[in-house]
C-alpha cells in the first residue's frame, strides 16, 4: 500500500512539472497606433546611428509597440545594447532575435573563467592624509 501511495504522488509531482513546462508565448502588442510605431522605430533608427552598434547591421521593425531586432554580432554586449536602445527610445517590449557568434560565446566563457578585472586607476599626486 506505501508503495502505490509513494509512486501515486511521484506521479502527480511529475505530471506537474511537465505541465509548467509550456513554451513561452510571444509577446502581444501592446496597443499602440501605427503613428506612434513609426515614431518609435524613427528613434531608435537615430540612436542606432549614433552608436557604436550601429555598425553591425541590425534591423528593428515595431508593431504595436513592441520593437524586434533581427541580425547578427561578433560582439556579445551588442546584443543587450540593442535591447536596451528599444526601451529608451519609447519601445514597450522588445523581442531581440540577434544571433550572437560562437567565438564572442567563448571569449565571454573565457572571461568569466579568468575570474573579474579590477580597473587600473592611475593616481597622479599621492593623496596626502588630513
Amino acid at each position: 500500500m506505501k508503495r502505490f501511495l509513494i509512486a501515486l504522488i511521484l506521479s502527480a509531482v511529475l505530471l506537474g512539472q511537465s505541465a509548467k513546462t509550456t513554451p513561452k508565448k510571444p509577446v502581444a502588442a501592446q496597443g499602440t497606433s501605427a503613428q506612434e510605431d513609426k515614431q518609435i522605430e524613427a528613434a531608435i533608427l537615430a540612436k542606432l546611428q549614433k552608436s557604436k552598434i550601429g555598425k553591425d547591421g541590425f534591423k528593428v521593425h515595431v508593431q504595436g509597440g513592441v520593437a524586434t531586432w533581427d541580425g547578427s554580432t561578433s560582439v556579445l554586449q551588442h546584443k543587450g545594447a540593442a535591447t536596451r536602445m528599444a526601451k529608451s527610445a519609447g519601445a514597450k517590449a522588445v523581442v531581440n532575435n540577434i544571433k550572437v557568434s560562437d567565438d564572442a560565446k567563448q571569449d565571454a566563457a573565457q572571461n568569466l573563467t579568468s575570474g573579474r578585472r579590477r580597473a587600473q586607476v592611475k593616481r597622479g599626486e599621492p593623496r596626502s592624509s588630513q
